[in-house]
């Protein structure tokens, strides 16, 4: 899967817009897995992760 952009939606939530071949899906940033070691970046979807609570 690639994230190839993130958007806010109406309701305020974080979302990845990402894709796999001709798949394309918005997964919120909260449920978002992350690989290991994390890309560059990742430590903002932490603190919001962790500002949502």
């Amino acid at each position: 899967m690639t994230v190839r952009g993130v958007d806010l939606t109406p309701d305020g939530r974080i979302v990845a817009r990402c894709s796999r071949g001709r798949v394309r899906q918005s997964i919120g940033i909260l449920h978002l897995p992350l690989p290991n070691p994390a890309p560059e970046g990742a430590e903002w979807i932490e603190a919001y992760r962790h500002w949502a609570g």
